[in-house]
C-alpha cells in the first residue's frame, strides 16, 4: 500500500470520528453552546513535561513546545515542534550503542467536547501528522569473529532514516492561575510511511518514540494563554 493511500484512508477514519463525536455532542452532556462569541480567542503557547523527564531519567526524550490558537473556544489548530535524542550505549541484549538526534514536528487540531465550552476547563479531542528526518550512528564494541576468531567490529554512521505517522489524543486542560493552564493528554499513534536505510529497523525516532513498544505516549503540557 502506498503512503498516499496510508494517509487517505487515515485521514477518512479520522474525519468519520470526528463526525461521530460532533453527532454525539447533540444528544446532551457534549452539547455545545450557541452564541455570538467572536471567532478569534487568541493563542497559546506551551512545553512538555514528559520528554523532559525522560531525558532525565532514561537515554533517550525529547523537548517540545506547541503554539496554538484559540477559534471560539471550540477549535483548536496546532503546530508541535521538538527536538528527540537517543543515547543508548552497550545494549545489554545485542551489545549495540545507538545514537540519534534530530527535530520533528507536528501539525492537526483539537476539538473542546466539554459542554460549556466557555468554560476555563476544557476537554478535547484531536488529530496530528506528524515526520521527522534524521541520522543514526550504530556501532558495537571490537569481538570475536565467530569463525576466524580474529577481533572484527560493525558499524553506521549517519544512516539517514525518516518516517511519518498519524495520532489520535484526547485530553483535558485546566487554568490553574490567571493564563496559566496544566494538561495531559494520552494518546494512540499510527505509523504512516517510514525508511529505516540499511539498518533494517531504528530503535528509537524522534518524536515517536522506541519502534517496538510506543503506541501509546502521554504529554504533560504547561500552557500559557496569550
Amino acid at each position: 500500500m502506498t503512503m498516499s493511500m496510508r494517509i487517505s484512508r487515515f485521514l477518512l477514519s479520522s474525519l468519520l470520528l470526528l463526525w461521530g463525536c460532533m453527532a454525539a455532542s447533540a444528544q446532551g452532556f457534549l452539547k455545545w453552546e450557541r452564541d455570538t462569541v467572536p471567532l478569534f480567542q487568541g493563542f497559546a503557547v506551551g512545553v512538555d513535561l514528559v520528554g523532559l523527564a525522560q531525558l532525565q531519567l532514561s537515554d533517550y526524550g525529547q523537548y517540545e513546545g506547541s503554539f496554538r490558537l484559540n477559534l471560539h473556544d471550540q477549535y483548536f489548530p496546532v503546530v508541535e515542534v521538538g527536538y528527540g535524542r537517543a543515547s543508548h550505549v552497550d545494549d545489554e541484549v545485542t551489545g549495540l550503542t545507538y545514537k540519534t538526534s534530530a527535530p520533528y514536528f507536528r501539525i492537526g487540531a483539537d476539538v473542546n467536547i466539554a459542554k460549556k465550552k466557555h468554560a476555563a476547563n476544557r476537554i478535547y479531542a484531536g488529530l496530528r501528522y506528524a515526520f521527522t528526518s534524521y541520522k543514526v550512528d550504530l556501532s558495537r564494541q571490537p569481538f570475536p569473529d565467530p569463525v576466524w576468531q580474529w577481533e572484527t567490529q560493525f558499524g553506521v554512521n549517519g544512516e539517514s532514516c525518516n518516517q511519518h505517522w498519524a495520532e489520535v489524543l484526547v485530553g483535558i486542560d485546566a487554568s490553574v492561575l490567571g493564563p496559566l493552564h496544566l494538561g495531559w493528554s494520552v494518546r494512540y499513534k499510527r505509523r504512516l510511511a517510514h525508511n529505516d536505510g540499511i539498518i533494517g529497523k531504528t530503535w528509537y525516532v524522534p518524536g515517536y518514540g522506541i519502534q517496538e513498544s510506543t503506541r501509546i505516549g502521554a504529554t504533560f503540557n504547561v500552557t500559557i494563554d496569550i
